[in-house]
């Protein structure tokens, strides 16, 4: 039994039966049709922007977590930056200039001084950005770390390099238990050429048969010396040091002998041009020979060094 639909006419003042067009039901159907899509679309809207599930709040917790570590390593490697810092200045001002080579040019040493590495303030949900600043910083830091290893490794070849020349230096007495000089360093009477002349070392009395021992680390060299100088030692010490040692009884180093500083060489003669045993003693540096009392400095004592020192003044004639 279909039903029937009336309305009231308020021209009439009386119920009237509703007839319903085509027209009518599609435009019913389509305001029905219409309200639900709109009930279901803000239904949806709230769903997916107002109300969080479970699985978004896990997520913005996990998220959240993750941009505070991320926080926490850009920290620490600002951090590395000031220590890496301090480490390239300690190298340039201090490690550099103890063996006197000069500082790394700020460009080499950081390939990035021209690259501007500055970034606006980080927003919340910014993590992408951050994890660029990061990447750049670790880059960064690769790299000098890796320049910074080759400046160490560079100062400690130095250091090496500067322990070797240390112990090739001139440093102790050739005879132990010297302390003074019997003909100086500078021009004096030779007794034998009865002549005047530059007396290119110095000259200590000893019995015969006294030890002598090497000043410093070296290779002892074919080279003779000169002439007069009877049997003698030259020991090559490298960084152009050379020592003498002449009038020698005998000598117990060989030619091409690599010797350390305090070894027994020979001992004290009077070979060649001599008029008593003696040690002639001569220290050269870049093949010009030097005072050797200057270089006395490693097993005397202050007092002992100024005796020594006052005696090689004295203007008296040479035992050679």
């Amino acid at each position: 039994m279909s039903k029937s639909f009336y309305y009231f006419n308020p021209t009439t003042l009386s119920f009237e039966k509703a007839e319903f067009t085509f027209k009518d039901m599609a435009k019913r159907i389509l305001w029905l049709v219409a309200t639900a899509l709109s009930f279901a679309l803000i239904f949806v809207w709230i769903s997916f922007y107002v109300i969080d599930s479970p699985k978004e709040k896990r997520l913005q917790k996990e998220n959240n977590e993750l941009k505070q570590k991320l926080k926490q390593v850009n920290q620490q490697l600002d951090v590395m930056q000031i220590v890496l810092n301090d480490l390239q200045d300690r190298d340039d001002n201090i490690y550099r200039s103890i063996f006197e080579v000069e500082p790394i040019p700020i460009e080499k040493r950081n390939p990035f001084f021209n690259k501007d590495t500055k970034y606006d303030q980080i927003a919340e949900h910014e993590t992408d950005q951050l994890l660029k600043i990061i990447s750049d910083k670790t880059n960064q830091m690769i790299v000098q770390l890796s320049l910074e290893r080759k400046s160490l490794d560079t100062v400690a070849s130095l250091v090496n390099r500067k322990s070797e020349m240390l112990n090739s230096i001139p440093a102790i007495r050739p005879i132990k238990n010297m302390y003074q000089v019997t003909s100086g360093f500078g021009r004096r009477y030779h007794p034998i050429l009865k002549t005047i002349r530059m007396h290119t070392g110095i000259d200590i009395t000893a019995p015969k048969g006294t030890p002598v021992y090497a000043t410093a680390d070296g290779i002892v060299s074919a080279d003779q010396g000169g002439s007069g100088y009877g049997i003698t030692i030259v020991v090559n010490h490298g960084f152009s040091y050379q020592t003498l040692y002449a009038h020698l009884s005998k000598r117990i180093v060989k030619t091409g002998q690599r010797i350390k500083r305090g070894q027994l060489i020979g001992y004290v003669g009077n070979t060649g041009l001599s008029m008593g045993a003696h040690l002639h003693y001569e220290v050269l540096k870049g093949g010009n020979p030097v005072n050797p009392v200057h270089y006395f400095f490693s097993d005397i004592t202050p007092q002992e060094y100024d005796a020594i020192l006052e005696s090689s003044k004295k203007m008296n004639q040479s035992l050679s």
